[in-house]
């Protein structure tokens, strides 16, 4: 028998169709994946016949549940190079999405976190459902929240990127209209419908087709949680410091505060600090210079502790119970911070 392809693509009218085909791994994107996706989407760009982008992942669970990290943890072990390649390249393609002249878009039903929302955010149409489940885990696994999370969550409403990129809040479909992650709400058993009524449009129209056969398939995603949270985020998540952010949570005595400050306990002391500088900083740069600093600071996390023990204690042994080196939020000093913003030379994200 032979071995399904990782990424299928077709074309169906001017609609060509990317299928993420890692069902069994949650469609987790691999290098050889990444690399297919930056091949075809250049060659999609300037093919006339191709009007539109469409991205969805095969199976039940997951559009994208991210990058395959536990591949790039073993390679760190082992000293292999999949540590730079892998970041490298993927940085690449999320800019080229980000770039990408003719509509791109993902249906982001069921899971879709880490680099998963990195193949979607930065399309110009996301499409989310029933099932959609939208999270930046990254600081749960001695991560940061990258690809291109720098430039999205610091520009979404209040200081809400803020909240979901120290404590890896789970979104729904509602919450992902309300915060701007997604574009559109089409219920999980239109999907088919609205790949089938885009191959069928007149993409030669560009954006105002797509927009026009989305908005018709479009429902109600229901009230958003997050909506009536948003005063609560703004206030308690706005200091300029993690342990100001911990201190206000324990002082406001409420339920979902004291459930926002258990979370944040819980994760890598380091990843929580570099993640909230990584914000501040990315507010104030341009998108390219985002994910320059985001490889700086991929390979610093390389080269540090914490990723390994956070996907040790996540993906390989699952005990669920990283032991974090620095261990306390007053264990990590400015310099540990700094070194993971420090130039590389000419190992420098490029483009």
């Amino acid at each position: 028998m032979t071995e399904e392809p990782e990424v299928l693509f077709e074309q169906r009218g001017a609609l060509a169709i990317i299928t993420l085909n890692r069902p069994k791994s949650l469609n987790a994107l691999t290098l050889g994946m990444v690399r297919a996706l930056q091949s075809r989407l250049d060659a999609w760009a300037e093919d006339p016949s191709v009007g539109a982008v469409l991205i969805q992942g095969a199976g039940e669970k997951a559009f994208c549940a991210g990058g395959d990290v536990r591949a790039v943890w073993y390679a760190g072990k082992e000293g292999g190079s999949l540590t730079r390649e892998f970041f490298y390249e993927e940085y690449r393609l999320n800019r080229t999405i980000h770039r990408y002249r003719k509509p791109f878009i993902a249906l982001i039903d069921k899971v879709c976190m880490g680099g998963g929302v990195g193949l979607s955010i930065h399309g110009s149409h996301r499409v989310a459902g029933d099932r959609t489940l939208l999270a930046m885990p990254e600081t749960a696994i001695g991560l940061f929240p990258d690809v291109g999370g720098s430039w999205f969550l610091p520009r979404l409403p209040g200081r809400s990127g803020y909240w979901m990129a120290l404590t890896g809040a789970r979104l729904n479909a509602a919450d992902c209209l309300e915060l701007g992650l997604a574009t559109h709400y089409v219920p999980s058993e239109r999907h088919a419908e609205v790949i089938e009524r885009l191959a069928a449009a007149d993409l030669g129209a560009g954006a105002p087709a797509v927009e026009a056969t989305l908005s018709e398939l479009a429902g109600d995603a229901g009230a958003s949680e997050i909506k009536s949270r948003r005063a609560d985020i703004d206030r308690l998540f706005a200091g300029e410091t993690v342990e100001d952010i911990l201190e206000a949570l324990h002082a406001d005595g409420g339920d979902w505060a004291r459930e926002q400050a258990e979370i944040l306990e819980t994760r890598s002391p380091t990843s929580m600090k570099i993640t909230l500088e990584q914000l501040t900083r990315g507010a104030k740069l341009d998108f390219d210079a985002c994910l320059q600093m985001e490889y700086r600071m991929s390979q610093a996390c390389m080269e540090g502790h914490d990723f390994y023990e956070g996907i040790r204690a996540v993906l390989v042994d699952k005990d669920h119970k990283p032991q974090w080196k620095p261990a306390r939020l007053e264990e990590v000093d400015e310099a540990l911070v700094e070194r993971h913003f420090a130039p590389l030379g000419e190992r420098e994200l490029r483009f």
